[in-house]
């Protein structure tokens, strides 16, 4: 990919991330996908540099190569939150205009769309939620521990008794996102867009896949990494409560 000299359209068909870059800067990949971002830059009077940067700056997909199990608890909980809870709170609001748009221009012909914007939307709403009470209780009593742990202090048993309290509801949260997005997937027929889609429902399609793909890596740090230690480590303290 040429993001210099390729069309706008076929940017976004490589790396569907693109898609929210060029959204948030207001230029259009769908209609107007048959330009350069020089050319689009120009008409809207942009820097085409400041766009070649942000795609050029696109994280690279490596984290299966990382030893999450050998890090430390509050590094990990502080990973999660900067990675996976903020890729959910920047890519929703997008996905979510996007299936508007869908509904809208396509919802006749594709009725299955106003249900997969409804179990996305719901989604979006209950993570929100979910993430809140995770770094407001959570995270925060985990990273306490680990502190305690280190410097040989005694901490106060948590106004939710157990750590495995909370876990257990995030586990059950966890698993009511994962229903919803399999229907989704299903309802997609695994994100494979019509013959008649456009560049948006295409896009939409692929970032709904990735937002699949994330909350999994997302929920198998907490589920298989984070949240057992966290109990083996209460374990260590629960005598001086």
């Amino acid at each position: 990919m040429n993001i210099k000299t390729d069309f706008i359209g076929e940017i976004v068909a490589e790396d569907f991330r693109t898609a929210a870059i060029f959204k948030n800067h207001g230029i259009d990949f769908c209609c107007k996908g048959d330009r350069t971002i020089e050319n689009a830059c120009e008409a809207k009077k942009l820097d085409a540099n400041n766009i070649y940067k942000e795609i050029e700056n696109l994280p690279q997909n490596a984290a299966s190569s990382i030893d999450f199990k050998s890090w430390p608890l509050d590094l990990l909980a502080d990973y999660i939150e900067k990675t996976h809870h903020r890729y959910v709170a920047e890519k929703t609001p997008v996905l979510l205009q996007f299936l508007d748009k869908l509904c809208k221009v396509h919802g006749e012909s594709h009725p299955e769309l106003f249900r997969i914007r409804d179990l996305f939307y719901a989604s979006a709403q209950d993570l929100g939620a979910h993430m809140k009470k995770e770094e407001l209780m959570l995270f925060p009593f985990i990273k306490n521990m680990v502190k305690a742990k280190t410097d040989g202090s005694a901490i106060q048993q948590p106004h939710f008794g157990t750590v495995e309290n909370p876990v257990n509801m995030m586990k059950h949260e966890h698993t009511a996102e994962g229903e919803r997005l399999s229907e989704i997937a299903e309802l997609t027929d695994n994100y494979t867009p019509p013959s008649d889609a456009c560049n948006t429902y295409r896009a939409a399609f692929a970032m709904l896949q990735d937002f699949e793909n994330d909350l999994h890596r997302h929920i198998h740090l907490e589920n298989n990494i984070l949240f057992p230690k966290a109990i083996e480590l209460e374990k260590e303290f629960s005598a001086t409560y």
